[in-house]
């Protein structure tokens, strides 16, 4: 995995670092949060993992949750928390554990707003224990409005040892910009709160990235200037054209990106492996499909979100000409393509 969405992001991976300890020493009453802004592709995800990894101690609990892709619905952030966890342990009444995680033998009868966001924040309490965990909140743009009253409950939580760490894109690119706004302000507002926005990469530190790839101490100036304006500093977009002009040198990244090629219709023959053009990210993913995976373990395996993983996957199904995701698994077997199989841990 090349380093390239770290490049530039060393002042903000000692910040977090830096709230971490204040959690391990149990300095505060209340959550530390942290609250991480940027645009699609800048690195919100990666660098939430690479601070995850590098925290010490390790916590002795993380919760994670994201917004489902389709069709959201209420508590979405708490039931990506709960999917694949043992449950049974929980002192909860069942039914409403069973609504909170939207399973589908939840009791149509709901609980009164107030309760469930009650027995909402006692879920996380008792899932985190005596700490020090990590909340993380993926995509807050994206999440239901009782997600985001949850968030902003548990940020002002009264003893709770963890580190709430909020990833969102800008509220104008939220699913309800005005609720988002509204979230993030509270979530800002709590005291001790650290603020970060991640903007594009500047052109010295593309540079960087470039001496990083191709182990050349002098990149151009003229080859650092058409990869950061063809890529506007992007991390994800610099990464993608990376992967894409792997094995071969710097100078092709000056060359035009082929022509996208029109979806198959379903009498055209399978899509060849050559033809098919995979970026990096996408072989990547299509090794998690391989691994059976699904879109939330790839998200974690891989560090990125799942918002993200589901976009790779859409592409991998169009370039493959696949209908489904297992047939895009099958497509990469049945070729005997060297797709790497991250694991999920």
């Amino acid at each position: 995995m090349m380093p390239v969405s770290m490049v530039g992001r060393a002042g903000e991976l000692l910040e977090l670092d830096r709230v971490w300890s204040t959690v391990v020493a149990g300095r505060r009453s209340a959550p530390t949060v942290a609250v991480i802004t940027g645009a699609a592709g800048v690195g919100k995800s990666l660098l939430v993992s690479a601070a995850l990894d590098a925290f010490a101690p390790r916590p002795a609990v993380v919760l994670s949750g994201a917004a489902r892709v389709h069709s959201p619905a209420p508590y979405d952030w708490l039931a990506a928390v709960l999917t694949g966890r043992d449950t049974s342990r929980l002192d909860l009444p069942p039914d409403a554990l069973a609504w909170l995680a939207q399973q589908p033998t939840a009791p149509r009868e709901r609980y009164a707003p107030g309760t469930l966001l009650r027995l909402a924040v006692r879920v996380v309490r008792l899932l985190v224990g005596a700490g020090p965990a990590v909340v993380v909140v993926e995509d807050l743009h994206a999440l239901d409005p009782a997600s985001l009253n949850l968030v902003g409950e548990l940020a002002t939580a009264a003893d709770l040892p963890a580190l709430l760490v909020v990833a969102s894109r800008p509220a104008e690119d939220a699913v309800a910009p005005d609720l988002a706004v509204r979230a993030l302000a509270r979530l800002c507002g709590v005291r001790g709160a650290v603020r970060q926005h991640l903007g594009p990469l500047l052109p010295a530190e593309v540079a960087e990235v470039l001496t990083q790839v191709y182990a050349d101490p002098r990149p151009s100036g003229r080859l650092v200037r058409a990869v950061w304006q063809r890529t506007g500093g992007n991390p994800y977009a610099l990464t993608e054209l990376l992967a894409a002009h792997a094995g071969r040198g710097p100078e092709a990244l000056l060359r035009p990106p082929p022509a996208p090629r029109p979806p198959r219709m379903a009498s055209q023959r399978p899509v060849d492996p050559v033809d098919a053009e995979l970026t990096g990210r996408e072989t990547e993913v299509l090794g998690c499909l391989v691994a059976g995976m699904s879109n939330k373990q790839a998200a974690r395996a891989l560090g990125i979100s799942v918002r993200t993983v589901t976009v790779h996957v859409s592409n991998l199904l169009r370039k493959t000409g696949s209908a489904s995701r297992t047939e895009a698994a099958i497509w990469a077997v049945q070729r005997r393509l060297p797709v790497p199989t991250p694991v999920d841990g």
